[in-house]
């Protein structure tokens, strides 16, 4: 049963890069054919960049830190900002702004608890 799951979850992993990668290629697309770079489409090759660095860290080294969701977050909101600036009121954005400080603050409570408790490896039969 663990293996199912083991494919299965590969198979989702693959299929998200697929998307990822054709998505890049989207956006590419519409840059290309409008002839213009905006700050929101190179915010938009960011996310995309960081999701395939995820499931690159993921898949090869078989965890997935925290930090990744949490930078793919506060580019998302930044995006976001970016791209409705105009239409949003001064509340919104200082919610907006204030959730990108809590995330980054997040990452780096993240980095300080990596740097003070490391991981410890659980020893393997070898070991024993």
């Amino acid at each position: 049963m663990q293996r199912c799951m083991g494919l299965v979850a590969q198979a989702v992993l693959m299929t998200i890069a697929i998307a990822t990668i054709f998505a890049v290629f989207q956006a590419i697309m519409h840059i290309w054919q409008a002839q213009v770079i905006t700050v929101g489409d190179l915010l938009l090759l960011f996310l995309y960049l960081e999701v395939m660095s995820m499931l690159n860290h993921y898949l090869g080294s078989g965890n997935l830190p925290v930090r990744y969701p949490l930078y793919i977050g506060i580019i998302a909101l930044a995006r976001y900002l970016v791209l409705e600036i105009a239409e949003i009121n001064a509340l919104t954005m200082f919610a907006l702004s204030g959730s990108i400080l809590l995330i980054s603050l997040s990452i780096l409570v993240v980095r300080y608890g990596h740097v003070r408790f490391p991981y410890i490896d659980c020893p393997t039969q070898s070991d024993n």
